[in-house]
């Protein structure tokens, strides 16, 4: 048993959205779902850190819902950027259960138990972040992000991170994460987010005692990333 990560799918099986007009994404659900079953068991579980469907709504997101739930292991889903078709807890796990996909789990204000570590973690917010809206919304981030680390606390298991957007990225910094991190003294952090030429440099580092690693799908070549 053992616990994976991989970001960014940007699945698009029931809107046309195609991918492979970005240098590397060429056949990549092929090449993900190659790559998930010849390192996924059923008995294993895999975080997704967002950006998963580029679907509008859930019914759009169906097809790709589907085809995750097709493949090995338990999914944990945290929201990204572009995840549109995120709903209300209640609603998509509602969804999730009409539909028979019972191996999707949604990760919003809580966390889940996966071999010894406790699963927990938010979106997180752009760093570069100055209106007004955007700060509300990072400060609500954060929120999240502390209540989902107390869940977590409350669980058997180590409370490991996932992010969608970096905390830490070229120079910049989103203090109001970090120090949630910080004082609630995570030491493994995962995110996402971060595509092509974004990944010199930034793809794995340490700061204020918290390790981060880069997860996203073209980053790890399709990939998913063994963490645990």
């Amino acid at each position: 048993m053992a616990v994976f990560a991989i970001g960014d799918t940007h699945l698009s099986f029931g809107v046309n959205k195609p991918m492979e007009i970005f240098p590397g994404w060429k056949d990549y659900e092929k090449r993900l779902e190659k790559n998930w079953r010849h390192l996924v068991t059923e008995n294993d579980t895999v975080i997704i850190p967002g950006d998963i469907s580029w679907g509008m709504t859930l019914d759009e997101a169906g097809p790709d819902m589907a085809f995750l739930n097709s493949l090995p292991g338990q999914k944990i889903l945290l929201k990204g950027n572009h995840d549109f078709w995120w709903n209300s807890k209640s609603k998509m796990e509602s969804f999730f259960k009409e539909n028979g996909f019972e191996t999707l789990k949604i990760l919003h204000n809580n966390a889940y138990v996966a071999e010894g570590f406790a699963v927990c973690g938010t979106r997180g917010w752009a760093l570069d972040s100055e209106k007004a809206e955007d700060i509300k919304v990072l400060r609500r981030e954060a929120l999240r992000l502390k209540a989902s680390i107390d869940a977590a606390k409350k669980l058997d298991g180590k409370p490991i991170v996932f992010l969608h957007y970096p905390p830490i990225y070229a120079g910049q910094e989103c203090r109001e994460i970090t120090e949630v991190l910080i004082n609630e003294g995570i030491e493994r952090c995962y995110f996402g987010h971060i595509h092509s030429k974004g990944f010199t440099g930034f793809s794995a580092f340490e700061s204020e005692g918290v390790k981060y690693d880069l997860v996203s799908a073209d980053y790890l070549e399709f990939c998913p990333k063994l963490i645990a």
